[in-house]
């Protein structure tokens, strides 16, 4: 008996036995044919309009186009349909009938994704979650929040914003919060507050059939749990291809009553690592640490019209009461002083830090601007943080020698990094070496004992890297999971596996 087979035959006992002799998902074979799901599409689109109204299905090509790509440099793979449901019985209801027809389910937020997540590789109905945007069960005195899938991260601190409380996870990008749990998006706040998977306590879950299910139990939001599986993580990161998440529970915090950015020059990559390890050493809560290199210093000066010396540089940020900050600020400063860091260059109010970060997270326009009429394309690798310096200066010769622009930022307290590729996408020589260069970070990475990525998922473009990453028998049990999951292959087909 196969490896896979054996775990399959072990997985979600009861509801699923049903499902526990479906064989071990093959991603090279179709799992229906293509004239099946063409008269069933023909069938389908009737029955989505009765369930959600005619307002809540398109057909049209522009429609269609816009919900086939994302934030990335895959090409545009639209869906044969859009819907739009607005309550989780509606998202059951949708998915029991493209169960019935085969048809493929690609789940779509805000489309902000960077690894071709949404693309309808397939064809297929893609669900657009953005009219489910309510938030439910804040729960202040347990620093708790429900929200439906259509809510982004700004949205949900507008609504925090006389609570006290505010949910600090913070991928740059406006986008949902139950696609930034598909993600298991981060960012720049991580190294204090976590990510994404540190901070979902429970998902609403709509399987491929239509079955809705709670990962932590209906309404349980215990801060903590020993309790079974840990189902919750299984989903957070699946990409859509295990389930729709139709509702989150998330940790909240308290705002800090006082926050103080700071900026730091240093002679060398070492020196600023060197920095960022001892400040985490010494138990610094720092709440945010960024890294740019020195052209990406240079295009954040010309763009956000800053003038910081172009070299690499320390973004920081301290979060807690006056009188903590004070110590704080004062080791970090020492400790970067010691490595050859310039003093600090402070931001104090909440306008100073403001522009401060807003040219932080403008990284990527910057980038752009540096060959304009050109196209950008973010990679992210991460890391121990012992190997940050030599991976950089390792990646930055290969940029030199392979004449490509790719300026780095990094979420250097977690050893991730991005090279923000700026490519003529006419120009097929170039964008073979870009492809090729991404392709050799990542592995650079794998080599370093990290991960292809840090943040941005699997998506479409690192399926064979995410294989090289956890070995063959790791891949097996995530196969075997999908397929026990959904064993028609209907869930965001051709991602991640």
């Amino acid at each position: 008996m196969s490896f896979a087979r054996l775990v399959q035959l072990h997985l979600l006992q009861g509801r699923w036995a049903a499902h526990r002799r479906a064989p071990p998902l093959r991603t090279d074979r179709k799992s229906y044919a293509a004239g099946e799901q063409s008269r069933g599409l023909d069938r389908a689109v009737g029955a989505f309009r009765a369930v959600t109204g005619d307002e809540g299905v398109s057909v049209g090509d522009a429609v269609r186009e816009q919900h086939g790509r994302d934030e990335s440099v895959h090409s545009c793979r639209p869906p044969d349909v859009v819907v739009w449901p607005r309550s989780v019985e509606e998202v059951s209801a949708l998915a029991r009938i493209c169960h019935h027809h085969r048809l493929p389910i690609i789940p779509f937020g805000t489309g902000t994704g960077l690894e071709g997540g949404v693309g309808a590789l397939k064809g297929g109905v893609c669900f657009d979650l953005r009219k489910m945007d309510r938030v439910l069960d804040l729960h202040a005195e347990d620093f708790d929040v429900t929200v439906e899938p259509g809510v982004t991260r700004t949205a949900l601190n507008s609504h925090l914003r006389d609570s006290g409380l505010w949910f600090p996870v913070d991928p740059g990008a406006d986008a949902s919060l139950c696609g930034m749990a598909a993600t298991s998006a981060s960012g720049t706040n991580a190294v204090r507050y976590g990510t994404m998977r540190e901070n979902v306590l429970n998902l609403e879950v709509v399987l491929a059939d239509g079955t809705v299910f709670h990962t932590a139990g209906r309404g349980r939001r215990p801060r903590k749990t020993s309790a079974g599986y840990n189902l919750t993580n299984l989903f957070v990161g699946s990409e859509g291809t295990l389930g729709i998440l139709t509702k989150a529970t998330l940790r909240l915090y308290g705002i800090p009553e006082a926050m103080v950015s700071a900026v730091c020059s240093f002679p060398s990559v070492q020196a600023a690592v060197d920095s960022t390890v001892q400040i985490l050493q010494c138990g610094i809560p720092i709440a945010r640490i960024e890294f740019l290199d020195d052209v990406m210093i240079d295009a954040c000066n010309r763009y956000s019209r800053l003038s910081y010396p172009t070299s690499p540089t320390l973004f920081l940020e301290f979060h807690g009461s006056e009188r903590s900050l004070e110590e704080q600020v004062s080791m970090a400063e020492e400790l970067a002083g010691a490595n050859g860091g310039s003093d600090f260059s402070w931001a104090r109010d909440a306008e100073t830090r403001g522009k401060l970060w807003k040219a932080r997270h403008d990284a990527w326009y910057a980038a752009l601007a540096l060959r304009p009429g050109c196209k950008a394309y973010s990679t992210d690798v991460c890391v121990p943080l012992s190997r940050l310096p030599q991976i950089i200066v390792e990646t930055k010769a290969d940029l030199i020698k392979n004449k490509l622009t790719g300026p780095i930022a990094g979420h250097v307290g977690d050893g991730n990094f991005h090279c923000l590729m700026v490519l003529d996408p006419d120009d097929p020589a170039e964008v073979q070496r870009v492809h090729e260069f991404t392709n050799r970070l990542a592995r650079r990475a794998l080599a370093l004992d990290g991960t292809c990525t840090g943040e941005h998922g699997v998506g479409l473009g690192k399926r064979a890297l995410l294989r090289e990453e956890v070995g063959p028998q790791a891949m097996e049990v995530m196969e075997a999971l999908k397929a026990s999951l959904d064993p028609k292959n209907l869930m965001n087909p051709g991602k991640v596996l």
